[in-house]
């Protein structure tokens, strides 16, 4: 006679109740894992999933991703001529909120050369890219739009031709894909009354200056800040080219930083994301330990409330093996269902979750084990109490 199974059976409801207490909580344990690998596959997505080889900044920028950069979007133009380079496309990035889907979205705008010019999407799956110099966008399906539909952003109207899935920046927001001019005009817009006063504020600086009202406003133009700026040159190099090499050259003679895909990719796991990454670490631990802990307390609970049949067990004889399996047979099979169900469950909330949820299959099965572990260490507390329980305790005594 299997012990624990009779016993199992004999409190089905408060066991079920339990495997789904315990089920919730590594659930969250899961979830916290997902959130965790989540965070920095959302991090590097942009990096890793735009076609380049090199990307060329500001100088002594980190950017375009950790840092703000800005560079003449002619600047393509002399690192295409650098030898090693087989094409070198201007490339625009940065975030933006506006009503989208009748709801205030935030996104990321990228902006790049849709005449065969490198950055554009890359994960179509509803449409096409963008093939017009204006008015045509590219949006992830995480903002709800759908194709043919019609968005304003700033003072013109794009109509969405392609959906992307999955296309995040590196906070999880989904990306928007538009022609370099429109990514431009849209990221230097200003309103009418702004543009109106920041005209007069230049206008009175020259007069103070002593120009007349008519070389004032000649002048003027010249005082307009630039808008025509890019963030990053986006650089594909010619088949056998040193990366290294042509890195060297870009900044010794046009003076830019120069980062490959991988640096790039470092830039951000030790810049923007390790903050966030070491955090959720220290989460995701904490609730393993709190768990461990927990499972161990269940385990105890229900085996001080069988004491006296243990007792009894002890007084008829039974010898020490068939309390050490029933008290080990009910611990695993509680870790073991509660983990089965939190498993069940993150299959619920991954598709519902606001945020990217990767689950790494070894990091899931290490996971198990160390609450199987936890489990096997939780019965051996549990047995030692059974054992040193006194026979007579049975009778009473």
């Amino acid at each position: 006679m299997d012990l624990a199974v009779k016993d199992i059976r004999r409190h089905l409801g408060k066991f079920v109740a339990t495997i789904v207490g315990v089920g919730l909580l590594l659930t969250i344990v899961l979830v916290m894992n997902g959130i965790y690998q989540g965070n920095i596959a959302d991090g590097v997505w942009l990096i890793e999933n735009t076609a380049t080889d090199l990307w060329v900044v500001e100088r002594g920028r980190g950017g375009p991703f950790n840092e703000s950069s800005r560079i003449p979007a002619d600047a393509h133009k002399s690192v295409a001529a650098t030898p090693g380079v087989a094409q070198a496309s201007p490339f625009v990035a940065y975030a933006a909120q506006r009503e989208l889907g009748g709801a205030s979205q935030q996104f990321t705008i990228i902006g790049y050369d849709v005449f065969g010019g490198l950055g554009g999407p890359g994960r179509i799956v509803q449409g096409r890219a963008i093939r017009a110099a204006h008015y045509e966008m590219v949006a992830d399906a995480k903002l709800g739009l759908a194709l043919g539909e019609r968005v304003q952003l700033g003072r013109n109207v794009h109509t969405v031709v392609g959906i992307t899935r999955e296309a995040v920046d590196s906070g999880g927001n989904p990306l928007v894909y538009l022609s370099l001019p429109d990514a431009q005009d849209v990221q230097y817009e200003q309103d009418n009354r702004a543009r109106e006063a920041a005209r007069a504020a230049s206008l009175k600086k020259l007069e103070r200056a002593g120009y007349t009202a008519e070389q004032a406003a000649k002048l003027l133009p010249l005082l307009a800040a630039a808008t025509d700026n890019v963030n990053a040159v986006l650089v594909k190099l010619a088949p056998g080219a040193d990366p290294a090499a042509v890195s060297r050259h870009v900044q010794d003679w046009l003076h830019f930083n120069v980062y490959t895909t991988a640096e790039e990719r470092s830039l951000m796991l030790e810049g923007r994301l390790r903050r966030m990454s070491g955090v959720l670490g220290l989460f995701r631990s904490l609730l393993v330990v709190v768990s461990i802990v927990i499972i161990a307390l269940i385990v105890y609970v229900l085996t001080i409330e069988k004491i006296k049949s243990i007792a009894t067990l002890k007084l008829i004889g039974a010898p020490n093996r068939v309390i050490v399996r029933l008290i080990m047979e009910q611990s695993l099979a509680l870790t073991v269902a509660s983990f089965a169900f939190a498993y069940l469950l993150t299959g619920v909330v991954e598709p519902r979750f606001p945020r990217t949820l990767l689950f790494l299959p070894q990091e899931t099965a290490a996971t198990f084990g160390v609450m199987l572990a936890g489990g096997v260490v939780a019965s051996l507390m549990a047995i030692w109490h059974a054992l040193r329980t006194p026979p007579q305790l049975a009778l009473g005594g």
